[in-house]
């Protein structure tokens, strides 16, 4: 389709308005699932998400990280990683690699990062209930963040709708297991660091990881440095950022679910390609991260086995297998 132009570095655009507006429904959910088979990522522009709302959702992320620590500490992460909630410092959390084919994550592998990051959930998740700070403290942005979780909510929702469309199942096939919804916001940022060691990996803005949900919705600003792996050469290449769209990826659940016919593939944050200078500028990103239902277990996706390619997984509980993975990343 015309809407379907791959750039130089990896991951295709796709237009979404044809799917939105019910045009061309069949079309862009083609090129989304073939983008999830292929690459594992898609950018996604013409997403019904209103630019000053992420704008506005920027803004209130970097007056919360330019706070004091203090500041940011009346609101602060638990120590279990099981409550995925409120601010962590640099260095707080490990990347994890999980191979679901292994049921096992690579202990050698524990860098948190050099950078802080606040998570926010739904307001009516009673189990993992929010943490935030004194209104008083930064006014409006509780509000803010509560907006914009439940803003892409509705794009998460229509995704997988194009997803369902894409497998040749009912619209409603995803999104009746992503009702609750059991999602995490997470403002990130990474601070200014030596360009140096960033270059040698002798330190890592964030390591190679895949994510472990179903998708994730990306916002990032224009400094750039994401790399994500090439599922052929497995090279990584950096992914520039593309004005107004949303990069999207597909989780290890949606891996699992699909019996492997979607790709969860590895990404990680080092310094820009064009970086010249001896420090690497700040850089601010937003994932939203997209989970089934955590009281649903899931099979294998209608069409994604045969005889001849038989179920490569289990039957699995959402929310089991999404605690053990967060309680794996603290």
């Amino acid at each position: 389709m015309e809407d379907l132009k791959r750039n130089p570095h990896l991951v295709k655009t796709v237009n979404f308005e044809p799917f939105l507006d019910g045009s061309n429904k069949q079309a862009v959910a083609d090129a989304l699932l073939s983008s999830f088979k292929n690459e594992g990522f898609v950018y996604l522009v013409n997403h019904g998400l209103p630019q000053e709302k992420i704008d506005t959702m920027f803004e209130m992320s970097k007056a919360f990280f330019e706070m004091p620590h203090a500041k940011k500490m009346q609101a602060p992460h638990p120590a279990s990683g099981a409550h995925h909630r409120g601010y962590s410092a640099p260095g707080s959390e490990k990347i994890i690699r999980y191979d679901d084919n292994e049921k096992e994550s690579d202990p050698t592998i524990g860098r948190g990062g050099a950078r802080e990051t606040f998570d926010v959930g739904s307001e009516n998740d009673e189990g993992m209930p929010n943490i935030w700070l004194p209104e008083e403290t930064l006014p409006g942005f509780k509000r803010t963040c509560v907006e914009f979780f439940s803003d892409c909510f509705e794009v998460e929702k229509n995704v997988l709708r194009a997803l369902a469309v894409g497998f040749r199942l009912p619209e409603d096939y995803f999104v009746r297991m992503h009702t609750k919804p059991d999602n995490q916001l997470r403002l990130a940022h990474y601070p200014s660091v030596a360009t140096k060691p960033l270059l040698n990996d002798e330190i890592s803005r964030i390591d190679a990881h895949s994510d472990f949900g179903s998708i994730t919705l990306l916002f990032q600003d224009d400094v750039g440095g994401l790399e994500v792996q090439d599922l052929v050469s497995g090279v990584f290449e950096p992914v520039l950022p593309v004005p107004g769209s949303i990069l999207i990826n597909a989780g290890d659940f949606l891996m699992r679910w699909s019996n492997d016919t979607i790709q969860s593939t590895k990404h990680r944050v080092q310094a820009p390609p064009s970086i010249k200078t001896d420090i690497t500028p700040d850089r601010y990103s937003i994932p939203y991260f997209c989970c089934p239902d955590f009281d649903t277990v899931v099979d294998c996706i209608p069409g994604t086995w045969s005889v001849e390619n038989p179920k490569k997984y289990e039957p699995q509980s959402v929310g089991a297998y999404i605690l053990a993975r967060l309680a794996a990343a603290y």
